[in-house]
């Protein structure tokens, strides 16, 4: 990532999205598309719940609303969690470089194979992205479970 753009600053859209998943009655999961010089593309959060749609993550709704690009390979992805393997496909499918992670404690995701492929991960272990969506699963362990927290 180039070295003007803060990673943590970036992270700042994608955890709006993630509380106004959190005050629609969804999952906290917040993404967030930039282009290499900061310029937000699109911004999304999980809304599984809100839509009855088990497609509906959070990076796929940022994706949606980034609308159509000739490349995404320059373009920067950010989450507030863990890319789960629905979202690392899209991830790989689209040939995004770079993902920046709120937090991977609560759920690894495809990290470690996204980094295989030679994705630069950059995991920001966020304090507020974790309890955002601790407090979630501790209060809703049903709806986690629904999907990747089987």
């Amino acid at each position: 990532m180039a070295a003007e753009l803060n990673p943590r600053i970036l992270l700042e859209a994608a955890l709006r999205e993630a509380r106004a998943g959190l005050a629609e009655g969804g999952i906290p999961i917040g993404a967030a598309i930039f282009d290499r010089k900061g310029r937000l593309l699109g911004a999304g959060h999980n809304r599984r719940v809100q839509e009855g749609d088990p497609s509906a993550h959070g990076e796929t709704d940022a994706f949606r609303r980034a609308g159509r690009q000739r490349s995404y390979r320059d373009m920067i992805l950010v989450t507030t969690l863990a890319p789960c393997w629905y979202c690392s496909g899209l991830i790989r499918q689209f040939g995004f470089r770079t993902v920046v992670v709120g937090e991977s404690r609560t759920f690894e995701g495809g990290i470690a194979w996204l980094r295989s492929l030679g994705v630069e991960v950059i995991d920001l272990d966020s304090e507020e992205c974790a309890t955002l969506l601790g407090e979630f699963v501790g209060a809703h362990p049903e709806i986690w479970a629904e999907d990747i927290g089987q």
